[in-house]
């Protein structure tokens, strides 16, 4: 499959993208686990149909440490009985800027499978 637009080659993309990259990196910084964070953009990215993203974030929160159970039962959240009761709470900015990036790669097909740990960051 390939891209409609490599959004890291094209220099207006680029431009676009280093404001949502930014937004994330101010998260990243926070005091929310970054394994929390990989799960909620899990969670957004399937909802949103994000190949790109899934494979991204799935790998991330493995590294982060989160248990293939956890990974798996993310779908059914609210059911599940193995996160707790602030991983539940709404964590809007990270869903917001997860949102922009599933949008963007969605709508251009970004390929997915090839994400390596740390790849962007």
């Amino acid at each position: 499959m390939n891209a409609r637009l490599k959004l890291l080659e094209s220099p207006v993309a680029g431009k676009a993208l280093k404001h949502i990259i930014a937004a994330g990196s101010v998260l990243a910084e926070s005091t929310l686990p970054l394994a929390t964070q990989e799960l909620v953009k899990l969670r957004a990215s399937q909802i949103n149909g994000c190949a790109g993203c899934l494979d991204m974030h799935t790998k991330e929160a493995a590294h982060a440490g989160e248990t293939a159970v956890r990974l798996h039962l993310v779908a059914a959240w609210r059911e599940a009985t193995v996160f707790t009761d602030a991983e539940r709470a709404a964590l809007v900015c990270v869903i917001a800027v997860i949102n922009a990036f599933n949008r963007l790669n969605v709508i251009t097909q970004q390929p997915a499978g090839d994400y390596q740990v740390g790849m962007y960051g």
